[in-house]
């Protein structure tokens, strides 16, 4: 996917999140999110909009601490999370593509990586907040469902903070159904290896559409039936939560 389309979803989503957070309400519980309100879920996302605007915007090379609000509440908060999310928009809309700054995953650029890690971000919040409204959450298209798994699985947990690891080597096999996308994540007492392939034999597969396996594998929906060794996908949604 490209930064424009990565852009155009943000937009969406955080427009969806903020309906169906006002919706619900600030008091409402959010059941994919069990210890937190929506307020909760609306000053964590509005931070982190504000926090990965300031690093485009300032061109900050070094990582900052999130700071979220403590007494924001009801409309008032809806409308910082509102402005957080539109400046976020505006901010990497305008930036250049050659933009320097500081990023935590591999990203052909740095203006890529924010605009994809905040789309996904901000989608995955979305429906935390269409959780606690009710209702059927709003649907992704498979390409981005499956660039987000791509995110996490060769992005977050490849990372040494995984804790997704296995006392033997096993091997996890994931595989989308509509989108023929196939990942191969090598477990060991390392952080997971992750290819963009079928290689070698594996004791366990999830398959299903993208969009399933994208809400599943954030912990925001039932994993699908596994074939082979139910324990890893077991240990999954044990120990892979960000």
């Amino acid at each position: 996917m490209e930064t424009a389309e990565f852009l155009q979803t943000l937009e969406t989503e955080g427009r969806l999140l903020a309906a169906a957070a006002e919706e619900a309400g600030t008091d409402a519980k959010v059941p994919t999110c069990p210890e937190w309100q929506v307020r909760d879920l609306l000053r964590h996302t509005g931070a982190v909009h504000r926090w990965a605007a300031a690093y485009v915007a300032e061109q900050l090379t070094e990582r900052r601490p999130l700071a979220e609000p403590t007494d924001l509440d009801g409309a008032e908060l809806l409308a910082w999370y509102r402005d957080s999310h539109r400046d976020l928009v505006g901010t990497l809309a305008g930036a250049s593509p050659d933009l320097e700054c500081f990023t935590f995953l591999p990203a052909p650029s740095p203006l890529a990586f924010w605009a994809r890690r905040q789309a996904h971000e901000t989608a995955v919040h979305r429906v935390d907040a269409e959780s606690a409204r009710g209702g059927a959450p709003t649907g992704v298209t498979p390409e981005f469902a499956t660039d987000g798994i791509d995110e996490l699985l060769r992005g977050f947990h490849a990372r040494s903070r995984s804790r997704v690891r296995t006392p033997e080597p096993r091997v996890l096999r994931i595989r989308t159904e509509d989108t023929g996308a196939v990942w191969t994540v090598r477990l060991s007492p390392e952080p997971p290896v992750t290819t963009r392939d079928a290689s070698g034999e594996a004791a366990c597969e999830l398959s299903a559409p993208a969009e399933q396996l994208y809400l599943a594998l954030w912990n925001r929906a039932p994993l699908p039936a596994a074939t082979g060794d139910r324990a890893l996908a077991t240990l999954w949604r044990e120990a892979s939560a960000i």
